[in-house]
Formats: structure tokens, C-alpha cells, sequence
């Protein structure tokens, strides 16, 4: 069975990519749905690929579904369309548009068919990431949503809880004889 593996590049910045090795017969949907998982984005939106040539000009579209606007061909479904049946040449392109509203491009490239599955992965499969991915919706630091995680695990306006204020003597400072001054050797008490 031929292995793919396709480069998938952020349109704007084609420094941050995606690889993703998926099955010849797998289909475009299953393409689509590891895309957003690469890019950590939901699969809430509408979302098309184009076939494309070599200069990234739009040809045949196959899409999530059939949407209300001119198509000068009827589109090929996601669902219905294996990857195997589009390739055309060993270095086909494609483009991929998810979100018509917020409209992130991504450009899609073959980069490599494999006759070995490796046993190790569910295809399809991320197989290298090269820099950080955009937020879906907004920016997003470098530490994303697991900072938020940090914050409330570590959430600083609790500090005092648990803590002596000041001055205060506890009942282990007591046990431990901490709330005690030793005495000074030759010192009279008064």
C-alpha cells in the first residue's frame, strides 16, 4: 500500500509546516481532518481543497460539502474523493481554504510515496512540525492554552492560605521551639 506524505504549508509563512503521511485510499476528508489537528484548530467551519499546478493556480475542487455558490464544475466531495484518485503527478499541489470567514490558506504538496506503512503509526499521521502554529482565532503565546493551566494551578492571589502572617507564632514554630529566643550566656533577666 503507497504511503503519502504531503508538506503542509501556512500560505503566509511557508517557515511553519505540517507533514502528514496518510494512505493512498484514505480520503480527503480524513486529509482534511489531520490538517486541523496538526494546526491544533477546531473542525467547526467550512473548508475546500483546490487541485492545483505547480504555480498554485485553483483547478477542480473537492469540498466538505456543496455550498451555495457558482462552481464551474460541480465540486467532488471530501467524503467520496480517495487521495489516491487526484494525484496526477509526483509532485501534485493542492490548496487547502478552511474558515471561509477568517480564510487561512494553506498550500499542500506530495513530497514523498513510500511502499512501506510503518506498523508504529495510525495513518493518517503528523510526522514533522516546523514552527509554531497561528491561533485559530486570535494570538496565541508560545506556551498557548497550556499557560492558562499553569495559572490556575499556581494561582497567586491564594499564596496567603496556609502561610503565618507576620509576626505570628504557630503551634509547630512552637513544637519545633522556633518562637523561642535562645538564651544569651551571661545576660540577666530583668
Amino acid at each position: 500500500m503507497a504511503i503519502l506524505r504531503f508538506r503542509i504549508y501556512l500560505e503566509e509563512d511557508d517557515s511553519v509546516y505540517r507533514d502528514i503521511a496518510i494512505m493512498h485510499t484514505q480520503s480527503f476528508y480524513e486529509l482534511h481532518e489531520a490538517i486541523l489537528k496538526a494546526y491544533e484548530f477546531d473542525n467547526k467551519h467550512k473548508a475546500t481543497f483546490y487541485r492545483s499546478n505547480d504555480h498554485w493556480h485553483r483547478g477542480r475542487e473537492i469540498s466538505l460539502e456543496v455550498y451555495d455558490k457558482e462552481y464551474k464544475a460541480a465540486p467532488l466531495l471530501m467524503k467520496d474523493t480517495s487521495i489516491s484518485s487526484e494525484i496526477h503527478n509526483p509532485n501534485q499541489k493542492f490548496i487547502y481554504n478552511y474558515d471561509f470567514n477568517k480564510n487561512w490558506g494553506f498550500l499542500v504538496e506530495l513530497i514523498n510515496v513510500s511502499k512501506e506503512e510503518n506498523p508504529r503509526l495510525i495513518y493518517p499521521a503528523t510526522v514533522r512540525v516546523e514552527g509554531i502554529a497561528p491561533s485559530q482565532y486570535g494570538t496565541k503565546g508560545l506556551l498557548g492554552e497550556k499557560f492558562a493551566d499553569v495559572e490556575e494551578k499556581y494561582d497567586l492571589s491564594q499564596v496567603g492560605e496556609g502561610f503565618g502572617q507576620e509576626g505570628e507564632d504557630t503551634d509547630e514554630a512552637e513544637d519545633l521551639g522556633l518562637g523561642e529566643e535562645p538564651p544569651v550566656e551571661g545576660a540577666e533577666e530583668i
